[in-house]
């Protein structure tokens, strides 16, 4: 492996010559800088990031904490965490944790104690503690989708504009008895969408309904809608409309309207609260509520590595940056 006194001898230079032309850390004639880039290229020499990354007191690492990546938000809100990271220089470590709040404390604790800067996370809200522990160490910290953390910064979306408009489009559809799907209720998103949907049917003079099922992704199957009592029978509802959180419960949701016979969107209309690119695909399209999910994880990135870039002594206030859905109309509706 080629080292900094094998293109130092290339170059016919020396050694502290070669280290200030590759590290930009002092003026080098344009010419001689020149001859020792082409003479590193030539010996395919490598620097020692680690050793670089001690000497200047920074990693150029962000870590992402996200739930899940897959048929979820968050598998196109991760491209513009990287996209923008990779633009501002830095790289990115990812780290799943399926919402198991122990899973979480252990992804955080291992990057708090290795090769990270800053950290961007979607939070159970469990670890906020810890959470706060790693901030004051030093190492920048910023939520994204949830805010569980009020003195840390966050990405989020207008949630309780998202709850709130959904109804109303439904209600301008002839919908009267519009469900919401229960989520868990100590997250964010979900609190504010149930605000939003809860103070629209107030104002239409409508009834709430709370339905209690759940889907999720068990290895390479969804698991759709069971409650402690069986089945969900959507036949004994007499609903018009169902607004699901997310759009792996809006997929059980067809699927369950499907298998009993009822019409969408005749008889039945859909919504996903947080659609994404999935939505599109199905054979019977699905209206959603969408976030601008790519430039939600591009200002994630901006904000955690401005708060690492800052100097210590000027560190930034926490921000709350709330970014608005679009309405996306498809054959659900």
């Amino acid at each position: 492996m080629a080292t900094l006194k094998d293109v130092a001898q290339r170059a016919c230079v020396d050694v502290s010559t070669v280290s200030r032309a590759l590290n930009n850390t002092s003026y080098v004639h344009p010419e001689t800088k020149a001859r020792i880039v082409a003479a590193a290229k030539e010996l395919g020499y490598r620097p020692n990031v680690m050793a670089k990354a001690l000497r200047q007191g920074r990693r150029h690492t962000l870590g992402v904490i996200v739930p899940r990546l897959h048929l979820t938000l968050f598998s196109e809100i991760l491209p513009g965490i990287e996209h923008e990271a990779e633009r501002l220089g830095y790289s990115t470590l990812i780290s799943t944790t399926d919402d198991d709040p122990q899973r979480e404390k252990s992804c955080l604790e291992r990057m708090q104690n290795s090769f990270v800067d800053g950290i961007i996370i979607t939070g159970t809200g469990r670890n906020n503690r810890l959470l706060r522990s790693i901030q004051a160490s030093g190492i920048a910290v910023t939520q994204i989708v949830r805010c569980q953390e009020p003195r840390i910064s966050s990405i989020v979306a207008d949630y309780e504009a998202c709850g709130r408009n959904a109804v109303d489009y439904l209600y301008s559809k002839g919908c009267r008895r519009i469900a919401l799907i229960a989520g868990y209720s100590h997250q964010s998103p979900f609190k504010g969408r149930y605000e939003g949907y809860s103070k629209a049917i107030a104002a239409h003079g409508l009834e709430m309904k709370l339905v209690n099922v759940s889907a999720s992704f068990d290895g390479n199957k969804i698991v759709f809608y069971f409650t402690a009592d069986g089945r969900v029978d959507f036949r004994e509802l007499v609903l018009d409309a169902i607004l699901a959180p997310v759009d792996l419960q809006g997929l059980g949701v067809l699927r369950a309207l499907k298998e009993q016979g009822i019409r969408v969107p005749e008889q039945v209309k859909v919504i996903s609260m947080t659609g994404h690119a999935i939505g599109e695909m199905l054979e019977t399209s699905m209206t959603s509520m969408e976030m601008p999910a790519f430039e939600m994880g591009e200002k994630a990135a901006q904000l955690t590595i401005m708060e690492i870039e800052s100097p210590s002594e000027k560190a930034p206030t926490p921000q709350s940056i709330q970014f608005p859905y679009t309405l996306t109309q498809r054959e659900t509706t």
